[in-house]
């Protein structure tokens, strides 16, 4: 089976061919985002694999089919960027990886709050440069405070326990109540009471067209002031203009993002010698309590190493099945 990988980097050839063994798939990678206009360099392949901030919208679909495309395998586990109905309509196939490593995006939010509310990135500039005083990088305890964890899935489970490990009061809200959460010590409640008591607020949650903006003008009303945000889950759940303003207010003490609403023409490429052309983002990056790292929270080796396996079984399972457990429906799409 010939497999074209999008949205290709040097770890995804090295881990992905270390996955591929006895070469039992034919495997092309282009380090092109898959969109419309490159959709046609599949011309020939059984399948595409694609990331995060490719556009596999329903004019993309449309082309990959008329050039004999019947699998879309995502390498991540969210699926918001790819319109299911028209994969559906097509009779192309879309599998998708749900758990790689919740542990890396859990540890990696933990790591943000703690980076953020100690200034870890500010004190470290400082000692290179011979620097040594402490003004302005006061933080806080952690021990005590109430953390709000928005959706309590596999990462923000592994994120609650964490803090529950700090000696924070955990608050959450989803859907399901996890038992095992509740006798850790987890206390669910309404999303409006969250906003009111949380003194941070840490996003888990998928990106569905109910969690979109999930974080705006009102909710942040809602917050406590000086509340520190975290989003490690999908950059719209934010409305960055909102938080600017939250930011400028006072509303918001801090904000640590590993990923933003726009995105797609930013992160993972190296634009440092280019003028950035999203005005949000780098007026977002003039905030000293606003700490970015550009969509790493996966970025674990044994994340990656999962990734390649699970999305070469979901390949193989289709060729051998016509399916996969890994399969999204038309129903679960965004769009």
């Amino acid at each position: 089976m010939k497999i074209l990988v999008y949205s290709t980097k040097r770890w995804v050839q090295e881990f992905f061919t270390a996955a591929n063994t006895d070469n039992r798939f034919t495997l092309k990678y282009t380090e092109a985002r898959l969109q419309d206009d490159t959709a046609a360099l599949a011309d020939g392949y059984d399948g595409v694999c694609v990331f995060v901030n490719d556009n596999v919208d329903a004019k993309t679909i449309e082309t990959l089919a008329h050039h004999g495309v019947k699998l879309i395998a995502l390498r991540c586990a969210g699926f918001n960027n790819v319109d299911l109905r028209a994969a559906a309509n097509w009779k192309i196939q879309v599998v998708r990886v749900p758990a790689y490593s919740p542990f890396a995006v859990a540890e990696h939010a933990v790591a943000l709050l703690l980076t953020l509310n100690r200034k870890l990135h500010r004190a470290y500039g400082r000692v290179r440069e011979g620097n040594f005083a402490l003004d302005g990088l006061m933080g806080f305890d952690l021990n005590g405070k109430t953390v709000g964890v928005v959706g309590t899935g596999a990462i923000g489970s592994i994120f609650a326990r964490i803090m529950l490990g700090f000696g924070c009061n955990v608050i959450a809200t989803d859907q399901i109540q996890k038992k095992e959460l509740l006798d850790a010590g987890v206390t669910y409640v309404p999303i409006t009471e969250l906003y009111q008591s949380s003194d941070i607020v840490c996003l888990h949650c998928p990106l569905t067209p109910d969690t979109h903006h999930l974080v705006n003008e009102t909710t942040i009303a809602e917050m406590k002031p000086g509340v520190t945000i975290v989003n490690t889950s999908r950059g719209a759940l934010v409305n960055s203009l909102a938080v600017i303003e939250g930011l400028k207010s006072g509303r918001i003490g801090g904000v640590a993002l590993d990923v933003y609403e726009e995105e797609s023409d930013l992160f993972f490429e190296d634009l440092s010698d280019e003028v950035i052309q999203d005005d949000v983002f780098v007026r977002l990056q003039t905030f000293p309590n606003v700490l970015i790292t550009a969509h790493q929270a996966f970025f674990t080796r044994e994340a990656v190493s999962n990734i390649a396996n699970t999305t070469l079984k979901n390949i193989e399972d289709f060729l051998q099945t016509g399916s996969s457990e890994n399969t999204i429906s038309a129903e679960e799409g965004y769009r």
